[in-house]
């Protein structure tokens, strides 16, 4: 999983904690949207992010293209402060689709 926008080294660490095999991003890395997409592809990585406004479109564009990713996570309805509902939330998700091609082109919102 590659998680981007959610103080990833505090998600990452908590979701680390939890079993899963986590990439952070740092909130301050020089990468755009669309290369942040490219990376979490490129390593088949499930994305996790709470930058919804921009990376919906880039995902509707990418289904559009016919390209893939390996699963996306939009936190819609979560605050950044609200760590725990968050990494509840994604933690279900994870667990209830355990193998990598359930997420294949997947869009979550959460």
């Amino acid at each position: 999983m590659l998680d981007a926008n959610l103080s990833p080294k505090r998600i990452g660490a908590a979701l680390e904690k939890r079993g899963h095999d986590v990439l952070s991003l740092a909130s301050d890395a020089a990468l755009d949207d669309p290369e942040v997409l490219e990376l979490a592809a490129a390593h088949e990585r499930i994305m996790v992010t709470r930058n919804s406004r921009d990376f919906a479109p880039l995902l509707r564009v990418w289904a559009e293209a016919g390209r893939h990713h390996a699963g996306c996570i939009l936190i819609w309805t979560h605050d950044h402060h609200e760590f725990g509902a968050i990494i509840t939330g994604v933690s279900e998700l994870l667990r209830d689709r355990r193998d990598a091609e359930q997420w294949r082109n997947l869009t979550i919102a959460l």
